[in-house]
């Protein structure tokens, strides 16, 4: 085993290079960088830029230069720089560090990367790491929640399910599952808001935040429940669009293992069904549901959040990813990038690793490579 996940490790770092290459090429692409956005910043306050103009975003006084006919601008190359006096515009260049060419700022990068270095955001005056660090109790809380609650309800709904092959509550159950997999969890989110936060009926739940503005001041049991209140709505609104998959990949998976020779032969012995269900069938059954383990964590802590932390005003990760692209904030962009593949790849090797535990007769050390 330790052969296998040295060469796991190994191969991760050639992987982790492939997607940063990839994304800083069509990053690079991509029109309206930071110079652009602070550009735009400066000629789209709607007043005529003459004179000298402060701007808080850039931190200085910025000289204006004469204008230009032309849409970069004194030959500057950036859409709507006229006006803008050409050494401003390089000293944005060097700022963002856009005077150096694009391969000596991609593996400037990729060095800082390696000593988990991943610089100050263009456009918030604070690092990378505390960004993070700062948002990441939201997600957290989005990701690991949903994630218990999907696995716990369709688990055991799937087995029921497929030990109920055919009947009335495997049909009823199946109309569930096919609605609920049809809404969008944004529009649920919505729902759930109209009808338990105060919207048109009841006001059973907040309408923002992770913990109400008096949290500090709370015991601690006061704390528990009021973290628990202020996250009912987010997780439920998450959970109905992930639990419907799951379901149905552990019902088609225990559905075809019933069909086995050792199912048979196991029944033929007298086994109960419960037996046959839980001490034979489960743990094969078991590996692709746990196979889909790390990839479901990753998307809902990461990329399942973004309209659910807007709906219902929660400041994490999602969002700040979303208002990073946006903004063209690449240290945003690029350290979060980096530091949550690098998470993803060690989260699939950690599924592979149960796969062993979950049934030992699995043997990735026998392996080639």
């Amino acid at each position: 085993m330790g052969a296998y996940i040295t060469r796991r490790l190994l191969l991760m770092i050639p992987t982790l290079f492939a997607i940063m290459v990839i994304n800083f090429a069509i990053i690079q692409i991509a029109p309206g960088g930071p110079v652009e956005q602070v550009i735009s910043e400066l000629t789209g306050t709607g007043a005529a830029i003459t004179g000298r103009v402060t701007r808080s975003d850039v931190g200085e006084t910025l000289p204006t230069g004469p204008q230009s006919s032309a849409s970069g601008g004194d030959g500057s190359g950036y859409r709507g720089a006229q006006g803008l006096d050409p050494e401003f515009i390089k000293e944005l260049e060097q700022r963002f560090g856009f005077d150096k060419p694009v391969h000596v700022r991609f593996f400037e990068m990729m060095g800082n990367y390696l000593r988990f270095d991943f610089g100050d955001s263009f456009f918030r005056d604070e690092s990378v790491i505390d960004l993070v660090l700062d948002k990441m109790p939201v997600s957290i809380s989005l990701g690991v929640w949903t994630t218990l609650l999907v696995y716990l309800i369709s688990i055991p709904l799937g087995i029921a399910k497929a030990m109920r092959d055919g009947s009335r509550f495997d049909l009823w159950t199946s109309v569930v599952v096919v609605v609920t997999s049809a809404i969008p969890s944004f529009l649920f989110a919505v729902f759930l808001l109209v009808v338990f936060a105060g919207g048109s009926y009841l006001d059973w739940f907040p309408l923002r935040g992770l913990v109400s503005d008096n949290w500090q001041e709370l015991s601690w049991p006061d704390r528990i429940v009021d973290y628990l209140w202020h996250i009912t709505l987010p997780v439920l609104a998450m959970t109905i669009s992930g639990f419907a998959t799951l379901t149905m990949l552990t019902k088609n998976t225990f559905m075809d293992q019933i069909g086995q020779q050792y199912v048979l032969t196991a029944r033929a012995k007298g086994l109960s069904e419960r037996r046959v269900m839980y001490g034979h069938v489960f743990r094969n059954a078991m590996l692709i549901v746990v196979a889909g383990f790390p990839a479901a964590f990753v998307g809902m802590l990461f990329t399942g959040s973004v309209l659910i932390e807007i709906i219902f005003s929660l400041d994490g990760l999602g969002l700040l990813g979303f208002e990073a692209a946006f903004k063209r904030d690449y240290p945003v962009i690029f350290g979060t990038l980096y530091f949550f593949s690098l998470l993803g790849l060690l989260l699939t090797l950690l599924g592979d690793l149960m796969y062993t535990i979950i049934d030992p007769r699995i043997d990735f050390e026998s392996r080639k490579s």
